[in-house]
């Protein structure tokens, strides 16, 4: 909506030079204009666009000179100047153009004089002989060349010197480029100055072409066919030589096909020339001479497959592939050029050459429709859907339409749209609807599941070619299933775009088919209705993108579907408002409203004067429960077509009531939405009030007359002048001590976009300015954000105050400024790691303030009088520089003590906080403008220093071998041990004896305190230290860890900073640079020491984020000595990894440590356009040390090897340049996994785990199984071919092992891996005859696999065999497994195969009865033959079987048949054989007749649960109505099972219970539902003493999840069936029943336990009191206690919930209820439950305590009818309904006067300060980074603020006035109390405590505004008289 600023355009002016000058001069007359005189003027401008105005000029003078001026020497003297001008100008400056044009006009009798000029000038340019000044010549051939007559006729004149020229310059490039090799800057240069030259001499040829023909081709000995052959010849040669860039390559390939047509007789005979080099068949006999000469190389039998590529590419792009004008050759040719691309496509792997490739079959699909029209019924026959080619292009599109590049999915969507083209053109005139060849591609890609992305596109071509309405006849479903997709983000764009080809392609047909007015309900039905059912019921996922992606396309296909959708939306929206989890009619009205008015398809004033849509509807959606109709709704009000629409009064009045409301949210996607929304609404208020100022100064009456009835634009601009008045109001208002940080981070974010919007640009009236609004009290504000623990504040409000720069400072008294920057000087070294970064905010605002160094620096920094004399210096950069010297004066100081001490230096002073400071400082200074130069030189040499010497006292903590645990203290002997050697390893420069000797502690060893008693003891964990001032200062190991990586970070990250001070172009003087080229090149080494030996993860990291800013700059700058060191360094510690030297201090462990993040660096920084040289050399190092070929290597270089390249693969700067080295890398960390050393396999694994993330993307989903993350077998190995023969031989080895008796036990660790891939990969429908690479080879390993003697691996074989095989192989697959099992227990059977076959049945049955293709008689016979198989097996399922886990497999699938085979029982398939064998095994089993082993013996649990699952399957299938209805004997038989629910519920095995209660809930929630599932028959058939069975067990349960289970049980059953049978079965009456459920709930071990019994329990309550039965009093009490205990904040999510639940449930009979019924202190109770609720962090526990007053609002709408209330709120607007409610029934009760006081004490809040004042400073040094019980999202002073509202309207409302209440009376005294006091602590405060204490003062400024707020309405209550006696009394 907001639009962008115009560029300027830059033109440089030309000047002339002394002696031009003259000879204008000369002829130049003052009096009169002439060429002469304009020319000369033209040269004294100074600015470029004035220049090219003044050569507009000449033509018009040059016109009116008659035919004998062209001897003119004026004339002649001005056309050599122009012709100068023309070519020394550059070849990008605006002027050089302007002159051709001009000059293009010249009449014909100056055109001579003008050629002969411009000759002379060209002749002069030709003769240049510098190398590097060719590039301007070259330029200027080209500029002469493009539309420009002159030019070209020049070049015509000297055809023969350019064409030499040009000749001389390709050789010199390419011999200069010889000489510069490794000199990467250079070569680069050379490369494009080639590169343009190659283009120049295809321009010469291609422009020039008749030049060349003619006599001189007789002639083999002219200068011109001699240049000719040259360039041929160089060009052959560029070509082939893969070292030049790939477009030179490119390029040569282009102008070798195009000089050959240009040279080579008879052009019949070149395709079959080209022919023969691209197939290598190139009889040398039958070619001219001169071509091979020129050309040899290129003849040879096979060329590189890159060369082939771009030759092919020429031949396309170079020849005339329209009219069949090559004849048979070039049809010929066009098919060989096929082969070739189509042969390389699998062999070319290098990303850049992949995306050429496929770029060029672009080109030659086009190439094809163009030779087709013309071509031979040979071509067409050739080219036809059917023919081999089109099947191989087939496969090269299904391999790569999900290729990971997008320019290559890209191409690969348009050769399938091309290729549809082609076979078009082939069948031109039969009917294309019914083509077979598009016939079988539909059923194809309909087949694919939707997760293919390529699918989609690939659909979409084809609806253009077919129509949408022949797809939807072979299925009416599919809009729908691409609708439910979209829940996907990754395949929504697609998603909709094929939706958008369909349904505008569907429109279009039913437009021609059927008259208007008659198909459109037809189309809303199809492609409207089910958007609409998913909008209102949808996830939020996909409702989001639905939105984004779909309905703005389908409006714009039919802007007339918005009313129908309004409509049937209005229709359900009062009843179906939504939820937190849909968003309901409403939202989905929102939503279709927002996308049309930002779409331009309707205007919100119209539909709200007709009433469509009530205001208080959008209400109702701006603080919906739903956070995205909120969103929706806001975007309704903000988002417009035009961007200078007038916001209406109403729509500022709507945005008020959101920011009230929705500003506290915690989702950080829902807040950026928030900003940007409203960033478009002030965008539109600035941008219509500029347009409203316009129509005010231009007004007239009439106008004035005619506008009458509209608003006077003045009034507009104060309305909105107003608005923002407010909504500022409303934002600094929010920023009260202890608001949210999502509160604060909004308030700043818009503020931040109102201060952007409102700037004010010159000489423009500006309706608002937020400088205008500031005052000290807001500045204050701003600076008290930075002490928020959040970066993203301090970052926010500074830049805010950036923005406000001069109101905020001025408004800065000189004693606020030196208190906040001493504040900023103590924060810089303290031991919070989150107040330096305070301080550096603190700072860098402070350094714009022009007093700065008089008021705050005067005093701590010796004076330098030179600076104030020099006004030029800026006040920023002075004040800098003062800053930063004060602070490395003091830690300077510091690390001269730390070296003393590090202990003491950890506990007082942690230097990093200093560092971090003087980086921050230097991040804002304008490096490239900087006055004080030798000043910050002799800094950066300090800083430097300082960063190295700090280095030196931290690093030996950081590289000892256990930073972590760097503890001295323990307490133990033998720990102090281990402790010693760690710390003789440290050794760092310290002389306290902390380091020296381990420390022991004294309660937990006496006897050794006797041998150690010369060492210091100690009393805590803590070391006591004194510190500066003497006092005592504790000291914990985190502390001395804290200081020390934070002091290595900050150090790197400075060194990081300082190396980009180095000049980037070695042409400036190296004086200049603020740093050395020497300092550089230490700081490379200081990193390259770091990150080699640091062992503290947090240390290594940080120095990498500085290393890599090094890094960056070593790769950009032009020093040749710099450029080289990242390949030097890499080379170096490649060689010493490999060395593998035993006094090499690399760091094996820890995962290499920083070795592979110092690796990342140097690769990282490389450019990506380039060779990545570098890249490839380490790739090769790397793999061939991590799969090294003989194994006597040492393991340690092959451990960094896998370590590196595992950070490598996950490096995504890499990118695709990665790929290739990816299938190596697999095979690497495969092989690594047999490894016998442990730390090689370790790595190995991490490897794979980071290789598979790679090659498969980064799991989206939780599901293992599902098909996202997976890629079919064909595109896998197509791109990694070299796998495929790797892993058919690994498995070979594998599996020929697994079958022989011998080796019964050998396990194969790469068995696991292989699999795991494996089953990663599935088949497509897609997979032709035509690739080599089938999956098919793999299945017999697979299913070999079955019978490892590894559970895990037979498991995972019987997953990785279902993708390999297609539906239809399924069935014939399983039967063969089926039969391969022993009919009976023979002696040699082995129980793991068998296990292993059963597990691949199991998931191909799985697989197979879940896919949807049940309907068809192949299957049903499939299946059927399967269950009769099933049968003869039955033995493996009873005890004929001894091992249980087999049983338990065949189980299984018997239970999986007996699941699915209802559904096949409806279409009239009877298996009563099957059901009577079942019937068998379950009577024959150990459930019935008891079980005879021990719990102990393997397999019984999963036997007896699967055999349990089996019962209850059957017990379901007996229940379901269509076998009750079937009268047949066997089916009655079948109904009677051996086994009831209350047989499992009483059996020993807990596992089986458990089984038997959930399949009873179950049953019990479909009963209650009314509904039973589709598909799955009857539920379980509830046996009728179930009640009496469960109180039993409810009382002797012991399992938790059981009792649990039948407690959930009971609660879900009626209560009035329950209650009769307490008495007999439990022997307890319901109030006993309700006392043993309260003490469950308040005893119980586990939350499951606490939250089910109190649901129970209350249910119990409200059943009791509606039927009107006495429970005691002190029951009811100790509910209510109850709920309130689980209220609390610290309580588990599962607590919370099961409270809100309770209390939703007893809302309208209790809480909100006519009259008390439960006493008024528990129900007001109780409603503070609601309200802690309602502020609880978790956002699931606020929305559900939000149902509570959704339940009380309903109640409320329905008792009073009329008024609107809001329903599904979001929780800050239900907190205040809640307030607003409690304080409604206190007046319906009569309970004013008791309760008003009760809400007071709620008010006043907690009343403890002691703890304030005594947080002891020890409590808060012990833990640095804890932040203890914090709730981040309730604020207390909101929550006091709608209390306080909500009071004082009742007060106004009642008139109440309390006059003797002693209750009142004793609130008051602790108030006043209170009041005192939280003075007295803020007064004890230091200095500025908002940043020394922010915690104590936060919640001190919070108590005392809750204390002035009660104390207010404490003095309304009083009765006036008291009042004025107490004001007397004052």
């Amino acid at each position: 909506m907001v639009l962008k600023k115009k560029k300027e355009i830059q033109v440089d002016a030309f000047f002339l030079d002394h002696h031009q000058l003259e000879k204008l001069q000369r002829f130049s007359k003052a009096e009169e204009q002439n060429l002469a005189s304009l020319l000369v003027h033209c040269a004294e401008l100074r600015n470029g666009i004035q220049q090219i105005q003044s050569i507009k000029q000449i033509m018009p003078l040059v016109k009116q000179m008659d035919q004998s001026s062209a001897g003119d020497p004026m004339v002649k003297a001005c056309l050599d100047v122009l012709g100068e001008t023309y070519f020394s100008l550059g070849a990008k400056n605006p002027l050089k153009k302007v002159l051709a044009s001009s000059l293009n006009g010249l009449p014909g009798h100056v055109m001579v004089p003008a050629v002969q000029s411009f000759v002379c000038c060209l002749r002069e340019e030709l003769k240049t002989t510098d190398v590097y000044l060719y590039r301007k010549v070259l330029d200027n051939l080209a500029s002469c060349m493009e539309e420009f007559s002159l030019g070209r006729a020049c070049i015509k004149n000297l055809f023969e010197e350019v064409l030499q020229f040009l000749q001389k310059l390709l050789l010199d490039l390419q011999e200069e480029n010889r000489k510069n090799h490794g000199n990467r800057i250079v070569q680069t240069q050379l490369m494009h100055d080639l590169l343009i030259a190659i283009k120049v001499s295809m321009m010469l040829i291609q422009k020039l072409q008749e030049n060349i023909q003619g006599s001189l081709w007789k002639d083999s000995e002219s200068s011109v066919w001699q240049s000719m052959c040259s360039l041929l010849k160089s060009c052959a040669n560029f070509l082939m030589d893969a070292t030049l860039l790939q477009t030179v390559q490119t390029t040569s390939g282009l102008a070798v096909v195009l000089f050959t047509r240009a040279m080579y007789e008879p052009v019949e005979e070149l395709p079959s020339l080209i022919s023969g080099l691209l197939l290598g068949t190139v009889e040398h006999s039958g070619v001219p001479v001169w071509f091979l000469r020129s050309c040899g190389v290129l003849c040879a039998p096979r060329l590189p497959g890159s060369v082939l590529l771009f030759l092919c590419h020429g031949a396309l792009a170079m020849l005339d592939w329209k009219n069949g004008s090559m004849g048979e050759n070039g049809e010929k040719l066009l098919l060989d050029i096929a082969s070739v691309l189509l042969s390389l496509s699998s062999e070319l792997k290098e990303p850049s050459v992949a995306t050429s490739l496929s770029r060029i079959l672009v080109i030659w699909t086009n190439s094809a429709l163009a030779a087709l029209v013309s071509g031979s019924p040979d071509l067409k026959l050739k080219l036809n859907g059917s023919s081999d080619i089109i099947g191989k292009l087939l496969e090269y599109i299904y391999t790569h339409w999900d290729h990971p590049l997008d320019a290559i999915r890209h191409q690969t969507k348009l050769i399938f749209k091309h290729l549809l083209q082609i076979h078009q053109t082939t069948i031109a005139g039969s009917n294309g609807k019914s083509d077979p060849f598009f016939a079988r591609l539909i059923k194809h890609l309909l087949s694919l599941d939707w997760h293919v992305k390529g699918k989609y596109a690939s659909l979409g071509s084809l609806v253009e070619c077919v129509g949408t309405e022949n797809i939807l006849q072979l299925d009416r479903t599919i809009p729908v299933q691409i609708l439910d997709v979209m829940s996907d983000q990754s395949l929504a764009p697609y998603a909709s775009d094929l939706l958008e080809t369909m349904f505008t392609n569907h429109k279009a047909h039913f437009t021609l088919s059927f008259q208007k007015g008659t198909w459109i309900d037809q189309w809303h039905n199809i492609w409207v209705s089910p958007l609409l059912v998913i909008l209102c019921e949808g996830n939020h996922d996909q409702t989001t993108y639905i939105i984004d992606y779909y309905l703005p396309k389908l409006l714009k296909c039919n802007p007339d579907s918005l009313s129908y959708m309004i409509r049937i939306l209005q229709a359900s929206a009062d009843a179906n408002l939504g939820s937190c989890r849909t968003r309901g009619a409403l939202g989905a009205l929102m939503a279709c409203l927002r996308t049309a008015r930002a779409h331009g398809h309707l205007e919100l004033s119209n539909i709200m004067s007709s009433g469509l849509v009530s205001t208080e509807c959008i209400k109702q959606g701006l603080v919906h429960q739903h956070s995205q109709v909120c969103i929706d709704a806001l975007g309704l009000l903000c988002e417009t077509h035009r961007t200078t629409e007038i916001v209406s009064l109403e729509e500022m009045q709507l945005i008020q009531f959101f920011m009230l409301y929705n500003l506290n949210n915690q989702s950080p996607s829902v807040r950026q939405q928030i900003i940007s929304l409203l960033r478009k609404l002030f965008c539109r208020i600035q941008e219509s009030s500029q347009v409203l100022y316009k129509l005010e100064q231009n007004k007239t009456k009439q106008e004035l007359v005619e506008k009458s009835t509209k608003m006077p634009p003045l009034r507009t601009l104060q309305q909105y002048k107003d608005f923002m008045s407010s909504v500022c109001a409303r934002l600094f208002e929010v920023l009260f001590p202890g608001s949210s940080h999502p509160t604060r981070f909004c308030a700043l974010s818009i503020l931040e976009s109102i201060a952007e919007i409102f700037s004010v640009p010159k000489g423009q009236a500006q309706v608002f300015q937020l400088d205008q609004e500031m005052d000290s009290a807001r500045v204050q504000t701003l600076i008290q954000c930075f002490a928020s623990t959040f970066e993203e504040v301090k970052i926010l409000a500074f830049r805010l105050l950036m923005k406000l720069r001069d109101v905020a400072l001025n408004l800065q008294g000189s004693e606020n400024l030196d208190l906040l920057f001493q504040a900023a000087i103590d924060l810089s070294t303290s031991t919070k790691p989150y107040d330096c970064v305070t301080a550096s905010y603190l700072l860098n605002f402070l350094v714009y303030h022009k007093g700065l160094q008089h008021i705050c620096l005067g005093k701590r920094l010796e004076h330098n009088p030179q600076l104030d004399e020099s006004t030029s210096v800026s006040t920023v950069e002075k004040n800098t520089l003062a800053v930063i010297k004060l602070l490395l004066v003091e830690v300077e100081e510091e690390i001269f003590q730390a070296k003393k001490s590090l202990l003491q230096a950890a506990a007082s002073f942690p230097m990093y906080g200093r560092v971090h400071c003087i980086n921050g400082a230097l991040q804002q200074l304008p490096f490239n403008d900087l006055t004080l130069v030798s000043e910050w030189k002799e800094i950066v040499t300090r800083l430097i220093l300082m960063s190295y010497s700090l280095s030196a006292v931290v690093s030996p903590v950081v590289q000892s071998s256990s930073p972590e645990g760097l503890i001295p203290m323990d307490s133990d002997p033998e720990s102090a041990d281990r402790l010693q050697m760690i710390l003789h390893e440290i050794q760092p420069q310290d002389t306290n004896d902390y380091f020296m000797q381990a420390k022991i502690l004294k309660e937990h060893c006496k006897e050794e305190s006797e041998k150690l008693a010369d060492q210091r003891l100690m009393k805590n964990t803590c070391m006591e230290m004194r510190g500066k001032d003497k006092q005592v200062c504790d000291v914990t190991a985190q502390m001395v860890l804290v200081c020390c990586w934070r002091s290595m970070k900050e150090v790197s990250l400075l060194l990081g900073t300082l190396c980009k001070l180095l000049p980037s172009q070695t042409t400036s003087e190296p004086s200049e640079g603020l740093i050395t080229v020497e300092q550089v090149k230490n700081i490379g080494d200081y990193f390259k020491h770091h990150l080699l030996q640091s062992r503290h993860r947090g240390a290594f990291e940080l120095a990498y984020a500085g290393f890599v800013q090094l890094t960056e700059m070593l790769s950009r700058c032009n020093s040749e000595s710099l450029h080289k060191m990242p390949e030097h360094w890499l080379s170096c510690v490649l060689e010493e990894i490999k060395s593998c030297d035993p006094s090499s201090t690399l760091c094996a462990t820890r995962r290499s440590a920083g070795i592979p993040f110092y690796i990342q660096a140097l690769l990282a920084s490389e450019p990506k356009k380039g060779k990545t040289n570098l890249l490839k050399m380490a790739m090769k190092e790397l793999i061939s040390l991590a799969a090294p070929l003989n194994e006597s290597l040492s393991v340690i270089p092959q451990v960094h090897a896998l370590n590196i390249l595992r950070a490598l693969y996950r490096d995504t700067r890499l990118g695709e340049n990665i790929m290739p080295y990816v299938a190596d890398g697999l095979k690497a960390s495969v092989l690594g996994f047999m490894s016998p050393v442990w730390a090689v396999r370790n790595s190995s694994t991490l490897l794979f785990s980071a290789l598979i993330t790679r090659i498969f993307g980064v799991k989206r989903e939780k599901d293992e199984n599902s098909k996202k993350n997976r890629m079919t077998g064909r595109e896998f190995f197509t791109r990694f071919p070299s796998l495929y023969p790797f892993f058919l031989k690994q498995l070979e080895v594998v599996t020929s092992t697994l079958n022989s008796e011998t080796e019964e036990l050998k396990i194969h660790p790469s068995l696991f891996l292989l699999l795991l891939i494996l089953g990663r990969l599935y088949p497509s429908p897609m997979d032709g005859s035509h690739s080599a690479l089938s999956i098919a080879p793999f299945v017999p390993f697979i299913i070999r696999c079955g019978h490892s003697p590894v559970f895990r691996c037979r498991e995972m074989s019987g997953r990785a065999l279902v993708p390999f095989l297609v539906a239809t192989e399924v069935p014939h697959t399983a039967l063969a497994l089926l039969r391969g099992l022993p009919d009976s227990a023979a002696p040699g059977m082995r129980q793991n195969a068998v296990h292993g076959t059963l597990l691949q049945v199991f998931h191909l049955l799985q697989s197979y009865l879940e896919s949807n293709q049940f309907v068809s008689l192949d299957f049903q016979q499939g299946l059927c033959d399967i269950i009769t198989c099933v049968g003869t097996k039955l033995w493996l399922a009873k005890r004929l079987n001894p091992c249980l886990v087999t049983r338990a497999a065949y189980l299984d699938v018997l239970v999986m048949l007996s699941t699915h085979l209802e559904k096949f029982q409806k279409q009239g398939m009877q298996f009563h054989d099957f059901w009577e064998e079942i019937r068998r095994v379950i009577s024959d089993s150990e459930l019935v007749s008891g079980i005879p082993y021990s719990p102990a013996v393997p397999g019984l649990i999963q036997y007896l649960q699967s055999i349990t699952r089996l019962v209850i399957s059957v017990l379901s299938v007996t229940a379901g109505p269509d076998l009750q209805s079937c009268a047949s004997a066997a089916a009655e038989d079948m109904a009677k099972p051996s086994l009831s629910v209350a047989h499992l519920l009483l059996c020993e095995f807990h596992e089986v219970r458990l089984l038997a209660l959930e399949a009873i809930l179950l049953a019990l929630r479909q009963r209650n539902s009314k509904q039973i599932a589709e598909g799955r028959g009857g539920a379980l058939c509830l046996p009728i003493d179930l009640e009496d069975t469960l109180l039993t067990m409810a009382l002797k349960e012991t399992n938790p999840q059981c009792f649990c289970k039948v407690l959930e049980i009971l609660y879900n059953m009626d209560l009035r069936n329950v209650l009769p049978k307490t008495e007999c079965s439990i022997k307890m009456n319901p109030n006993q029943l309700l006392t043993w459920s309260l003490n469950l709930a308040d005893i119980s071990s586990s939350p499951e336990g606490q939250t089910i019994a109190l649901k129970f329990a209350s249910k119990l309550i409200i059943h009791l009191l509606q039927n009107h039965q006495q429970i005691p009093e002190e029951v009811l009490k100790k509910w209510v206690q109850l709920i309130m205990y689980f209220c609390e904040d610290e309580q588990e999510t599962e607590m919370l919930l099961a409270a809100a639940e309770v209390l939703k449930s007893i809302t309208s009979f209790l809480l909100s209820s006519e009259k008390l019924i439960l006493g008024l202190s528990d129900t007001l109770g109780l409603w503070k439950c609601v309200i802690l609720l309602l502020q609880n962090e978790d956002l699931v526990v606020r929305d559900a305590a939000a149902e509570v007053i959704q339940v009380a609002q309903s109640e409320k709408k329905s008792n009073e009818g009329t008024e609107f209330a809001f329903r599904i709120v979001n929780a800050p607007m239900a907190l205040d309904l809640a307030f607003g409610i409690v304080c409604e029934l206190l007046q319906r009760w009569g309970e004013i006067h008791a309760g008003v006081p009760v809400l007071l004490e709620w008010l006043l809040g907690d009343t403890d300060l002691q703890r304030d004042g005594d947080t002891s400073a020890e409590e808060e040094d012990d833990s640095l980074f804890d932040k203890g019980e914090v709730n981040f999202w309730a604020e207390k002073l909101t929550h006091v603020k709608q209390l306080s509202k909500h009071l004082l309207h009742l007060v106004s409302v009642t008139h109440l006035t309390l006059p003797d209440h002693g209750e009142l009376n004793h609130l008051s005294g602790i108030a006043l109390d209170q009041a005192q006091r939280i003075e007295h602590l803020l007064g004890a405060l230091p200095p500025v405590p908002e940043f020394s204490r922010t915690p104590e003062f936060t919640r001190l400024a919070i108590q005392r505004e809750r204390v002035s707020v009660c104390l207010k309405i404490l003095n309304l209550l009083k009765p006036d008289d008291t009042c004025k006696t107490e004001n007397l009394e004052k």
